[in-house]
């Protein structure tokens, strides 16, 4: 076979109070966030005793992956390396070295393709290589797949599980919501992220649309922004939604769905199981959060697909590479200029 492991790679969380500050600094460093806002998201972990699920959810992925890999009879482990907290990937590339691990297929749980949720990770692989050194794996990058039958196949059932638990005169009257991590407008200008998640949005809602009476209306908006306010980011922010929503006569309920995002980490807890749940008790709308794709079976079987799709291609062979809508699969092997970081602004000087 042309690959000899599989790397999961993720953003990585802290366990214990005392990681907090530590990944926060992480995550921002040589970024243009204030010490006060990385404080104010600090508070979100410690309302979880210092604890984000994204570790575990990631343990229990690659379980399940595991375990799918072993059905078909794929003999390939599995290793998983985070961006921002251990195990951090040039660890993981130096067990894999030790191991004897040649090449690697990687599989990044986003989604979708911008600087942050795609080409950082690649320069991310590329840095944790350079530091591990001779001797390293090469590490080859699987398709972004919001398109994916699978990944729709995952959203679809959880949404629709969600509708059926709302009375079923309010199902078809019920606000529905797709979330996603805001980014800087300067990102998503140089990258195809709205994009993807507007046709993602779109295929979930034709195959829902049984349970709405046949409604197919919906709106993409944004949570965790987390740059300067003189920043534009991409909107509608999904609290400043709900209070139009409701303020404009809306008052049953909403259906949230974070499509933006793979498992329910801590954006997704905090933000939307409490801040907005917060938000929608104080407006009287009852709400129905849905799950992320997290470990549903056809999500893990995506992925099991997406690395034999793989695979058969280095290996010279004509594949189907499944995608649905009007987009097509997406490339294998990303552009140079493919998802470019924003560029800086130069500091604004202090006023004396």
């Amino acid at each position: 076979m042309p690959y000899d492991a599989i790397l999961v790679v993720s953003f990585g969380g802290p366990e214990k109070e005392a990681d907090v500050i530590p990944f926060l600094e992480n995550v921002l460093r040589g970024k243009d966030v204030p010490r006060e806002r990385m404080l104010s998201v600090a508070e979100h972990y410690y309302h979880f005793n210092g604890t984000s699920p994204i570790n575990e959810q990631n343990r229990s992925l690659i379980a399940a992956l595991k375990k799918e890999l072993a059905r078909y009879e794929i003999a390939l482990p599995v290793y998983w390396g985070n961006r921002n907290w251990h195990p951090l990937l040039a660890d993981t590339l130096e067990q894999m070295k030790k191991d004897g691990v040649k090449r690697a297929l990687a599989f990044m749980t986003s989604a979708f393709s911008s600087y942050s949720s795609c080409r950082q990770y690649r320069e991310n692989i590329i840095a944790a290589r350079e530091a591990v050194g001779d001797g390293v794996p090469v590490v080859d990058k699987l398709r972004v797949f919001f398109n994916h039958p699978g990944f729709i196949d995952a959203i679809v059932d959880q949404t629709t599980s969600a509708f059926q638990q709302l009375p079923a005169e309010e199902r078809s009257r019920a606000l529905l919501l797709f979330t996603a991590h805001s980014i800087p407008l300067s990102m998503a200008q140089n990258s195809k992220y709205q994009a993807q998640l507007e046709e993602a949005s779109r295929l979930v809602v034709e195959r829902i649309a049984g349970v709405r009476d046949g409604r197919q209306d919906f709106q993409l908006v944004y949570q965790s922004r987390s740059g300067p306010p003189t920043q534009p980011w991409l909107e509608p922010d999904i609290l400043e939604t709900l209070r139009k929503y409701h303020g404009a006569g809306g008052k049953d309920a909403v259906v949230i769905v974070p499509i933006g995002f793979v498992s329910d980490h801590m954006e997704v807890l905090y933000d939307l199981d409490t801040e907005a749940r917060d938000l929608c008790a104080e407006l009287a709308l009852r709400m129905v959060r849905v799950p992320c794709a997290g470990t549903h079976p056809r999500f893990v079987s995506m992925i099991r697909e997406l690395i034999v799709e793989r695979m058969a291609t280095e290996g010279g062979a004509s594949v189907d590479r499944p995608a649905l809508g009007i987009m097509g699969a997406s490339h294998d092997v990303c552009a140079a200029d493919c998802c470019p970081a924003p560029a800086r602004r130069p500091p604004v000087a202090a006023k004396t």
